[in-house]
């Protein structure tokens, strides 16, 4: 008994505590929103000429800029931390605004995606310079756009279409703040956004039980 004992403290105990350490636990029970019920965006076209809504969605939000293929790494990242590991949710979707112009680079861009798998609810729309900027204003960021209409941010975007982050103190009283994700920075992405997502999956998760529940409920005093 004792002998099994020693060998959990030096070898088991580790590793739960590893993966409890490493899994990048959020800070926050409840991801708190940045920027309120920002602009819809379903007047701007996919390269199929389809509109793509923000409402009723949960949204990974993105603004690629002019130089498509030149942050080419940045969607693999994206692509194989975020989208590969929730593509499966229904209600998940991957939005990315380009100006108008970037049509071709984007389908070149698709060839290489392709490759990795799936691209269902990934989109890609195209907006004049002038309808980006002004819709970028709106979302109230500490972070600007580059001169080319990009930046390696990416956001999360909630089905009331609100965007939210990191704000206010952490478990330990330290003051938080994150608008925006890094697509350059792998550790960002697995790290933080990972865990993020989560809780927002995990919070209309938690509504769709309390929903059936609340069904179920109805139904049984209506009989």
């Amino acid at each position: 008994m004792k002998k099994n004992l020693v060998l959990f403290v030096l070898f088991i105990l580790p590793i739960v505590a590893y993966l409890f350490f490493a899994s990048g636990i959020n800070s926050f029970a409840k991801l708190p929103t940045i920027t309120k019920t920002i602009p819809e965006i379903n007047t701007w076209k996919t390269l199929d000429n389809k509109p793509v809504a923000l409402s009723d969605k949960i949204t990974i939000l993105g603004f690629i800029g002019e130089d498509v293929l030149k942050h080419k790494g940045n969607f693999f990242n994206l692509y194989e931390k975020i989208y590969a590991r929730n593509k499966d949710f229904k209600d998940f979707q991957m939005v990315m605004i380009l100006p108008d112009g970037t049509q071709e680079q984007v389908k070149e861009l698709q060839k290489d995606l392709i490759k990795l798998g799936t691209q269902a609810g990934w989109n890609f729309v195209f907006g004049s310079p002038e309808e980006i900027k002004l819709f970028y204003d709106k979302l109230h960021l500490v972070g600007k756009l580059d001169a080319k209409l990009g930046t390696p941010n990416v956001y999360i975007i909630d089905k009331k279409r609100n965007l939210r982050g990191r704000k206010g103190q952490d478990k330990k009283g330290k003051t938080e703040y994150k608008e925006g994700y890094n697509t350059v920075l792998v550790g960002d992405l697995y790290n933080q956004m990972t865990d993020d997502v989560k809780i927002i999956l995990a919070e209309y998760r938690l509504a769709l039980k309390r929903n059936h529940n609340a069904t179920r409920e109805i139904g049984t005093n209506e009989k």
